[in-house]
């Protein structure tokens, strides 16, 4: 059952629709609204014109749109900017931060801690490490692995398809290790992998694996002597 217990912590025109269960010290801006089902945490805010649980829908040249996805969870203490979307089916952790204008599909996990900047989309599939951050207008293709400390910088760009629709592919997007950092614009090819702590230098196009503790650049990228 939603908790309306605490009336001046809820905004005007806000929508709490049926099977939300809120936590403790919870704020709700203006105009949000809350979805069946989800789950909200103690110490979480969230900004106002946002809409929190939406249920995936799509079309036949889509992949399967999952009807009976499983609620969307957001842990204590995140805090959750303006205009911000949300899909059921993703766990949101502690002490996340998503700034306003931000993106996330389904079936995403966000580890504990992360930062996911202004403007920022996340699509369906993807997994996202402890103390992340993902800055402003950054782009996480779908079936994207990030592991934990990775620094993806201004308008990073990702792709997950290889042949471009052109025909049947599994869809893989980049894995990002440990501590890696992206610079800003930089570009992921389909299922690249980067290797811990290595760095990838501003606008640069990366089209193979890049090995732990290595600095790229150009386009296409190449190791930095």
């Amino acid at each position: 059952m939603s908790d309306h217990s605490k009336k001046e912590q809820t905004g005007q025109n806000a929508v709490i629709e049926k099977d939300v269960v809120i936590g403790k010290n919870v704020v709700i801006g203006h105009n949000t609204v809350i979805l069946k089902g989800t789950f909200i945490g103690d110490n979480v805010k969230i900004g106002a014109n946002c809409v929190i649980g939406i249920h995936p829908e799509g079309n036949k040249t889509m992949r399967e749109s999952f009807q009976n996805t499983s609620p969307l969870i957001i842990k204590n203490g995140t805090k959750i900017g303006q205009l911000v979307s949300i899909y059921a089916g993703t766990l949101v952790g502690e002490n996340v931060f998503i700034g306003d204008l931000a993106s996330i599909r389904e079936h995403v996990l966000v580890g504990d801690e992360t930062v996911i900047g202004r403007s920022a989309v996340v699509e369906r599939d993807c997994s996202i490490g402890k103390n992340c951050t993902i800055q402003t207008q950054a782009y996480v293709t779908g079936d994207t692995i990030l592991e934990n400390n990775v620094f993806l910088g201004p308008n990073v760009s990702m792709s997950n398809d290889k042949y471009m629709g052109g025909r049947a592919y599994t869809l893989r997007g980049p894995y990002i290790k440990q501590g890696a950092k992206i610079g800003n614009n930089a570009s992921l090819l389909p299922a690249v992998q980067i290797g811990e702590n290595a760095v990838v230098g501003a606008g640069a196009v990366v089209t193979k694996d890049v090995e732990s503790g290595l600095v790229v650049t150009g386009v296409p990228a190449k190791v930095k002597t």
